[in-house]
């Protein structure tokens, strides 16, 4: 940007002395920015196609976990695909990106090594993405070994810690036990898993990791980072997750104090 600017200094002051130079330093600035501002936003598109492809590959790879993919796990995609608001070349593109998940020669790795160059340092991305699987694996009320066992694959293979992977598996316990209705009984060990703290940390740490997490999971942050507008609404479910976890610690330490 600063070589624009210094262009356009030089050919202004050639043309107008010292009023051609601040018109011209300001026109290089204008041009520059809208070159700067070009790429980010194709930057931007690029991997919010890429987000999306690897989200339904590796969507196609879960549902085959249990050894096949069944009439109702094909319409649980299809149903995601009306949720997220994808439109008609969207759905191509996962249909085709789902069933490249299921074919025999599918490489898991690779596919998640893509995500993870997609987010970057952006781990909330990266818990939106498995938001997605879990969606998809659970919406059936039946939670398969197998499906659990690849989930925790996927989990890993993005990198995801200890403490992350229990916040998946406190997410799943509530999903597999009936959607809405499990999650209003969520229990308080897994309420603490949701917000990344131990049960003996101080009311004000439970603030700060439930202020942290929403920060870092606000919809509008994650779109800025990649995450296409279609998954605004799972965004959105996690941090209602987040919030009810924080509802249901500050219920049970005030009933206790």
């Amino acid at each position: 940007m600063l070589i624009a600017i210094l262009i356009g200094a030089v050919l202004g002051y050639m043309i107008g002395r010292l009023p051609g130079l601040l018109i011209g330093a300001a026109l290089g600035f204008w041009v520059a920015r809208r070159f700067v501002r070009g790429i980010v936003v194709k930057r931007l598109a690029h991997m919010q196609t890429q987000f999306l492809d690897s989200t339904f590959a590796v969507m196609g790879c879960l549902c085959k976990a249990d050894g096949q993919v069944t009439d109702d796990e094909l319409q649980v995609a299809e149903t995601l695909f009306q949720r997220l608001r994808l439109s008609a070349e969207q759905r191509d593109r996962a249909r085709a990106a789902f069933e490249r998940g299921r074919a025999d020669d599918f490489d898991l790795d690779a596919e998640l090594a893509s995500v993870r160059r997609v987010a970057g340092s952006q781990r909330a991305l990266l818990q939106v993405f498995l938001q997605v699987q879990l969606s998809a694996i659970a919406a059936d009320g039946v939670l398969h070994p197998a499906e659990h066992d690849m989930l925790m694959r996927v989990a890993r293979g993005l990198g995801c810690s200890e403490a992350e992977i229990e916040q998946i598996e406190a997410m799943l316990r509530g999903s597999s036990g009936g959607g809405r209705e499990a999650a209003s009984g969520q229990s308080l060990q897994d309420a603490y898993r949701v917000l990344g703290v131990e049960a003996d940390a101080s009311d004000a740490e439970i603030k700060r990791a439930y202020r942290r997490l929403m920060s870092e999971n606000h919809p509008d942050k994650l779109a800025g980072k990649g995450l296409p507008e279609s998954m605004r609404d799972m965004a959105e479910a996690r941090t209602s997750e987040i919030s009810h976890a924080y509802d249901v610690i500050k219920e049970a330490r005030a009933s206790s104090a």
